[in-house]
């Protein structure tokens, strides 16, 4: 493949005329539940850009939701990929093996939290991986009750729409869901009523005393957390709450389920996000930023718990997919070699000290927050007019129409970006590691002229 340009280019209005078309064929043919957040259709991506087909060239703060980042078409996954299709493309692991899951599921080993025995099983998704993390979880314990948290998000299956806090657009209309699935609050410092100070520490009492009083710690198979909330705005608990909910389990054999399919694979500026507080969790879930664009997801655990379902009892026909797990080997190769932990953290210092200077210009920017190339924006409405003009300071009042209305300037610019948050208020950016730093630069360009035209 011809090297890409790694630079914005805008030759058409954004979306231009060969992408209007292309979107006219898919409102034709394509289920109108599958929505589109921005209708530019790409042939080519690779570094910090997308090509679409009217030769545009965007800024992508993206990564194809935290998937792409080591780059599209990382050399490493095209590599070991393009061999692995050349060989076989399927032919079920559980029917005839081949060594490339194996090695996968040794790396996951190898990378994960802590230093006890592990084992993975390997899926397509991460709406699966959870879901197999809860089986898991239940043939370990014998129990049946999951605890999960405010603002959480884990999929769209049955199961993962129950343990998915928001209602629109992930579950309106599609229940009933499944049972014995019980919310707790999460330590959300930007909104917690007495302060963020004192989020922790009552947080983690309250979600310990509903399950205590609620359910029955004994009655309790899994604890589900993100270790930062994604889709409910890349929320980072307030330090501590992590650990002591971690505590709580081992202390009532409860497994701990770390759901770092957004946040893991160097995401933010560890190979998992959990690894900041010291966490160790009995079980992992995996996606996304593990195969370099390709599907493929895991449950990595401590081998006891791994081993309770019986054989036979996990699996699936696509899962570990051959060329997948190639895949996967090309990006952890590449994760390893450019040090991308590393390039997450710088790419981190650069956006919270640009955000940061936006706040302190723009009474909407309610909060910046994130850690490593997961960094977010909250937005909230301004304060009441006052008599000489301008605004009187910050409320808190969730602003969905601003989140939206940045989008849409955004995008017309070239940039792509996504939103997020329970409220719909929160832009969120999720760069390739990989980008280099003027495209960055230019993009937090972009950001801050939309909110001065704002």
């Amino acid at each position: 493949m011809t090297e890409l340009a790694q630079e914005r280019r805008l030759v058409t209005s954004i979306p231009g005329p060969k992408s209007q078309e292309l979107l006219a064929r898919k409102s034709a043919a394509v289920a109108n539940g599958v929505g589109v957040t921005l209708p530019v259709f790409v042939t080519r991506a690779g570094g910090g850009v997308l090509e679409d087909v009217d030769g545009n060239s965007l800024i992508d703060f993206g990564s194809g939701i935290a998937v792409t980042s080591v780059g599209n078409s990382a050399e490493a996954v095209v590599r070991r990929a393009s061999a692995q299709l050349a060989d076989f493309t399927h032919t079920c692991f559980m029917v005839t093996p081949y060594e490339e899951y194996v090695e996968v599921a040794e790396h996951l080993a190898e990378l994960t939290p802590g230093d006890h025995a592990k084992k993975s099983a390997l899926f397509n998704s991460g709406a699966e991986a959870v879901e197999n993390a809860v089986k898991i979880a239940r043939a370990y314990t014998k129990r049946t009750a999951v605890v999960v948290f405010d603002h959480g998000y884990h999929g769209r299956t049955n199961l993962t729409m129950a343990l998915t806090a928001k209602n629109m657009p992930y579950k309106e209309g599609f229940g009933p869901f499944a049972p014995e699935v019980y919310r707790v609050p999460l330590a959300y410092p930007y909104r917690w009523l007495t302060g963020a100070e004192n989020c922790a520490e009552e947080a983690a009492t309250q979600a310990i005393d509903q399950i205590t009083k609620q359910i029955g710690a004994h009655n309790v198979a899994a604890i589900v957390i993100e270790p930062i909330a994604g889709e409910g705005g890349f929320i980072e608990p307030a330090k501590g709450f992590l650990p002591r909910m971690a505590e709580f389990a081992k202390e009532n054999g409860i497994v701990f389920v770390a759901d770092e399919i957004q946040t893991g694979f160097c995401r933010t500026g560890q190979w998992f996000a959990c690894e900041d507080e010291g966490i160790v969790p009995d079980l992992i879930t995996t996606a996304k930023g593990i195969a370099g664009g390709l599907p493929l997801a895991a449950v990595t655990g401590r081998a006891e718990i791994m081993d309770a379902a019986h054989p036979g009892g996990l699996g699936g026909t696509y899962g570990g997919n051959p060329v997948a797990c190639a895949g996967a080997l090309g990006a952890i190769e590449t994760m390893k070699e450019l040090d991308l932990p590393a390039k997450a953290r710088r790419i981190g210092e650069i956006m919270l000290g640009r955000l940061r200077g936006i706040q302190e210009k723009f009474e909407i920017v309610g909060d910046v927050r994130g850690r490593g190339a997961m960094i977010a924006i909250e937005l909230v409405e301004p304060g009441p007019l006052l008599p000489e003009g301008g605004r009187g300071g910050r409320t808190k009042t969730p602003n969905a129409a601003a989140a939206a209305a940045l989008a849409k300037a955004c995008h017309a610019e070239g940039l792509v970006v996504l939103t997020a948050g329970t409220y719909g208020n929160v832009l969120r950016f999720l760069p390739p590691l990989v980008i280099g730093e003027d495209l960055l630069n230019e993009g937090l360009d972009i950001i801050e002229e939309a909110f001065t035209r704002l």
